[in-house]
């Protein structure tokens, strides 16, 4: 069975003394991806001197909408605030989908053939940027420009895995490139 890693969270701020952080998640099944005895592995941020490789949930609380996650290799607080801003992933077995049918891994979408409503080819998915507001779409046009597109329902309102193809809602400049007027063609002459 093949795995495949996905970004499912990262760590905030230390909460108490005895090493609950709190995890920024990424995923939306953070239940199952922060069970007690789940192995994650880690990526601190450059220019971090956290060092630990792999960390195993202890146990999991929700405070309001606020994740806090004890780890078994974080002890105490000053270990917490080393790991700030680690980043979080978990192995999945490839062919598994999230449960909700509107959400997908990246390792789904990259690939994937861009087109605009018309059904003009845009180009291809290249790969998924994890914003603080929204996830970004990367796509690598046919000229080779990557075009940055707001993984939002408006934006992207087909998602066919089956087709290996995604419907972007484009405007001028989104991905395609703005029109040439008349009158920047004037100015060139």
């Amino acid at each position: 069975m093949e795995l495949i890693e996905v970004l499912v969270g990262r760590i905030g701020k230390p909460h108490g003394i005895r090493g609950f952080v709190t995890v920024e998640v990424r995923t939306d099944e953070p239940d199952k991806r922060f069970a007690e005895g789940t192995v994650l592995r880690t990526q601190p941020p450059k220019g971090s001197v956290y060092a630990a490789k792999r960390l195993t949930v202890e146990g999991a609380r929700w405070h309001g909408q606020v994740l806090q996650v004890a780890f078994e290799e974080i002890t105490d607080r000053n270990e917490a605030e080393a790991a700030r801003g680690t980043l979080l992933f978990a192995d999945i077995p490839a062919e598994e989908s999230p449960e909700d049918p509107d959400e997908y891994y990246d390792h789904q979408l990259i690939g994937l053939t861009a087109f605009d409503e018309e059904g003009r080819e845009l180009g291809t998915v290249k790969s998924l940027v994890h914003g603080g507001a929204q996830d970004l779409l990367t796509i690598r046009t046919p000229d080779r420009r990557d075009a940055l597109v707001p993984f939002v329902k408006a934006l992207v309102p087909v998602v066919d895995l089956a087709e290996k193809r995604v419907v972007i809602a484009d405007r001028p400049g989104l991905v395609a490139p703005f029109p040439e007027s008349s009158e920047d063609e004037d100015e060139a002459k």
